[in-house]
């Protein structure tokens, strides 16, 4: 029967955490591990430690800024650079 707008046994709810995206410090997940991965390696073995720390903050910065302004902004960007460019001059 009909309860609510409902088929019965054709609704389930859905939960919050299945519709966010992962972040860490607000950046996506993948693009904050790369971002420390390459800060470290700058710091530790490069011993660029300045180098490294100004990297890891303007790179986290960034995509922090990108990812308000769209949660999905890495999977728009990878599409875009997969996507060939057939009427360029």
């Amino acid at each position: 029967m009909v309860s609510g707008g409902h088929i019965e046994g054709f609704a389930i709810p859905v939960r919050r955490s299945l519709t966010e995206p992962i972040l860490l410090g607000g950046a996506p997940r993948s693009v904050a591990i790369v971002n420390g991965t390459l800060a470290a390696a700058l710091g530790l073995g490069l011993q660029l430690w300045v180098v490294g720390i100004f990297y890891w903050l303007i790179a986290h910065a960034l995509a922090v800024f990108m990812t308000k302004r769209d949660d999905q902004f890495l999977e728009v960007l990878i599409r875009h650079i997969r996507h060939k460019g057939y009427l360029q001059c």
